[in-house]
C-alpha cells in the first residue's frame, strides 16, 4: 500500500468563465489531486499565482461572492473532496 502522501485523489474543478478570463492559460476544465478544498485552491494558486485571492479572502473562508460545490453539495474549505469528485466553482449571482 502506499505512503498516503503519494497517493492520488483525482478530482475534476470546473471554473467560472469570468475567473478564467483573469489568469492567462487558465482553463475551464481543470483534472488535479486535492482532498480537501484548501488543498484544491492551493493547487490551482500554484498553477495560476494569484487565484487563491480571488477564490479566498484573508480569514481565510471562501469569499461571499464565490461558491464551491462538492458533487452539487455547497463546500468550504475544509471540507474533504472524494476521489473522482466534480467541484464547481461559481460566482454569485446578485441583482435586484
Amino acid at each position: 500500500m502506499e505512503p498516503a502522501a503519494t497517493r492520488g485523489n483525482p478530482i475534476v474543478v470546473r471554473l467560472p468563465g469570468v475567473l478564467v478570463d483573469l489568469f492567462p492559460g487558465a482553463r475551464r476544465r481543470v483534472e488535479m489531486d486535492a482532498r480537501t478544498v484548501a488543498e484544491m485552491v492551493d493547487a490551482l494558486d500554484a498553477l495560476w499565482p494569484g487565484m487563491r485571492d480571488r477564490i479566498c479572502d484573508t480569514r481565510p473562508a471562501i469569499r461571499r461572492h464565490m461558491n464551491v460545490f462538492v458533487d452539487g453539495e455547497r463546500a468550504m474549505l475544509e471540507t474533504p473532496i472524494p476521489a473522482r469528485s466534480e467541484v464547481f466553482v461559481l460566482t454569485a449571482i446578485s441583482g435586484g
